[in-house]
């Protein structure tokens, strides 16, 4: 009867806390979607989000999943400290004129996805074009088992004035040009490298005419450490043709990973080779890092006091069982070009033969 009594108790004191969390959330107009008081205006966005998983990413950690975390880089990183007029960061100009800012290397292969983005902004015209795309690139990294629950601040105004796509850092580029274009955008260096844990998942485009997803990593649908070490690996060759602009030797050419000059260069620079280093065997510091600095690349060039919170839309990306690098079949720490004065992290070696990465788009 104690036991029962002290049940009963318990539960009439836990009830109202139950409830009153429960009444703190308020629903959406026809919608079952819920949100927080004062956030009334979020509300757009769950609807948005599902289309945009339903229709636009299949709720999958696929090519337009990848592209859409690109846009919000490319989109936002047109903004200079230095000189306003070369753009106003993450304002959307990439889609509102992607006629003149997709006429630059980085940019060519954007067209269609940009196309299959801008029907959003008639559906749903409450949302601005800078808003669109950084909601689509959170959104998109979602799906990407191992990936942080990025923020999202909306109340973007839609770009009046296109940027300048040369702000765009290049492929080929060393790491002293793209850290003083980081400094000059409000980033640090620091910044940079943990902004390069989005390479875990993408796939090269362009580069190598004859390659047209060529994957960076051993594990591109995956959020993880893999692509840290892998770029550290000395380099062999290349997976398809030779002497293509940005591109260097890979350390897994056979497999079909192509490596880019400008993430070799970045790996291997004194400036930043630790913190890559670092980065090898600690996926909570690859998440908290990349999530801190999204969350200052995708308010470049806006004033933060004139946004709102929706972080809350964002769904949690799927767990990642295993997300520790490995050596790959075949490669040992024999094989890393080792360019940090700290000791390298023990890793693990993948038993089997080295198989072609699996294509997933």
């Amino acid at each position: 009867m104690f036991t029962l009594i002290s049940v009963l108790s318990l539960a009439s004191l836990l009830l109202p806390h139950v409830l009153a969390g429960r009444n703190s959330f308020l629903r959406c107009p026809n919608s079952d979607h819920y949100h927080k008081p004062g956030s009334e205006k979020c509300c757009k966005f769950y609807a948005l989000r599902d289309d945009l998983q339903d229709n636009l990413f299949t709720n999958h950690c696929g090519d337009n999943a990848r592209l859409a975390v690109r846009v919000s880089f490319h989109d936002a990183i047109g903004y200079s400290k230095s000189n306003h007029s070369r753009g106003h960061g993450a304002d959307g100009s990439i889609l509102i004129f992607s006629d003149i800012e997709t006429q630059i290397f980085p940019n060519l292969f954007l067209p269609p996805f940009l196309d299959q983005l801008k029907p959003y902004l008639t559906k749903y015209p409450g949302v601005s074009a800078g808003d669109l795309i950084q909601f689509a690139g959170a959104v998109g990294i979602s799906n990407c088992p191992g990936a942080p629950r990025l923020q999202f601040l909306a109340g973007r105004p839609n770009a009046t004035i296109h940027g300048d796509p040369t702000l765009i850092p290049s492929p080929a580029n060393s790491a002293e040009t793209m850290i003083a274009r980081m400094n000059d955008a409000g980033l640090t260096a620091e910044d940079l490298v943990h902004l390069m844990a989005s390479h875990s998942i993408a796939h090269a485009k362009n580069v190598d005419p004859t390659l047209n997803h060529a994957p960076l990593d051993s594990t591109p649908n995956k959020f993880d450490n893999q692509y840290f070490l892998e770029i550290l690996l000395r380099g062999t060759g290349v997976p398809g043709t030779t002497k293509n602009f940005g591109e260097v030797n890979s350390g897994m050419p056979a497999q079909g990973e192509l490596r880019l000059q400008s993430d070799s260069n970045l790996a291997r620079n004194p400036l930043t080779a630790c913190k890559w280093q670092s980065l090898v065997d600690d996926h909570e510091a690859m998440k908290d890092g990349y999530k801190d600095a999204m969350a200052k690349l995708a308010v470049l060039g806006q004033d933060v006091d004139d946004l709102y919170d929706c972080s809350d839309v964002i769904q949690k990306a799927p767990f990642l069982r295993s997300c520790a690098a490995s050596y790959p079949p075949g490669k040992t720490f024999a094989d890393v070009d080792k360019s940090c004065s700290a000791p390298f992290p023990e890793l693990r070696s993948q038993r089997g033969q080295p198989t072609p990465i699996p294509q997933d788009y």
